[in-house]
């Protein structure tokens, strides 16, 4: 059985109606969007974020999930969707999972619309049903996902980026998402509860090995094969590099910045900044970094009494870090 399937297994009942719900809080009364929101919803990738809402209300609720569990999925869905295919316009890719993307297929007006149609989808779900606690959750985490890749951007074009700086950028920009969802599951079960706190820093320490597990994607997996060096062509600093950057001689940090600043596009170039990242150990460093988050995540769990849900998330944290893409 497929990790992400056994993972499920616990919550398939709710996963199955959670799609019908999903499905439905989508729907307009305009042929068009039907058309695009079909599509959307049949591309659906492994939804990580639903099952990390279901698993965290049933741990701490005996197994007990509430209408306001399925809202607050459905949500976090919509609003999710919503940023990713606004990311499509902006980074004008023409592919998401595979398929072609919303822009590929309807052009950049249409996708933008789109995108605002299932924002104000979610937020209308959760003040029609007077689920404020959970609203507010959810824009925070999309006020710190704008923050977070806007910090991105200003520090990619000074590349002095600290690993501190680095971690709040991940924080705000991947981890904060993940840590909506553990603390969205805890909130419509047991609004107000400590849980709802506890549950929002677990999501969080995953989010971070989750990035940095990311990171370590661009200097070659077994599973590719072969290192791809997408991160330094769009000069995006990555926890491998800054460590490197942050401890080597000043000569070979002019050779590095250089590299990433004016030879970003010469592959060989690119294959020589990968090479002498590994060399230098920020590979090694950036897997101890990872791990370090990956066990407070398991100490928080520890806290809870045994359960399939709670095996279920000690599955998801070592598949975040064990995954092969």
């Amino acid at each position: 059985m497929k990790i992400v399937e056994q993972i499920k297994q616990p919550i398939g009942y709710e996963m199955e109606l959670f799609e019908q719900k999903f499905l439905l809080s989508m729907s307009s009364k305009v042929a068009l969007l039907n058309r695009i929101t079909h599509y959307i919803v049949n591309r659906k990738g492994k939804q990580m974020r639903p099952m990390f809402v279901f698993l965290v209300a049933k741990m701490i609720n005996n197994g007990e999930v509430s209408e306001r569990t399925y809202r607050g999925a459905s949500v976090i869905e919509l609003i999710h969707t919503a940023t990713l295919v606004h990311d499509d316009v902006v980074d004008d890719s023409n592919r998401r999972r595979g398929f072609f993307s919303i822009n590929a297929l309807w052009k950049n007006k249409i996708a933008v619309l789109i995108g605002d149609y299932l924002l104000s989808k979610g937020l209308l779900l959760s003040i029609d049903n007077n689920d404020f606690d959970l609203l507010k959750i959810i824009s925070v985490a999309v006020r710190e996902m704008s923050e977070g890749e806007l910090l991105q951007i200003e520090k990619a074009r000074q590349l002095d980026i600290t690993e501190d700086v680095y971690y709040e950028i991940i924080r705000q920009k991947t981890a904060t998402l993940i840590a909506a969802c553990c603390s969205l599951g805890a909130a419509s079960v047991k609004p107000n509860s400590p849980d709802v706190e506890t549950m929002r820093k677990f999501g969080e320490l995953i989010g971070m090995a989750f990035q940095i597990k990311d990171d370590l994607f661009d200097y070659g997996d077994e599973a590719i094969g072969k290192p791809t060096g997408i991160d330094i062509k769009e000069q995006k600093m990555t926890l491998p590099l800054i460590h490197v950057l942050n401890n080597c001689s000043k000569t070979e940090k002019k050779w590095l910045i250089n590299s990433i600043k004016n030879h970003n596009k010469d592959k060989q170039r690119v294959k020589e900044v990968i090479v002498f990242v590994k060399t230098k150990g920020g590979l090694d460093y950036a897997v101890t970094k990872m791990l370090e988050f990956k066990n407070k995540a398991l100490l928080i769990l520890n806290n809870y009494p045994e359960s399939t849900f709670k095996s279920s998330l000690l599955l998801m944290v070592n598949y975040v870090i064990d995954r092969k893409k």
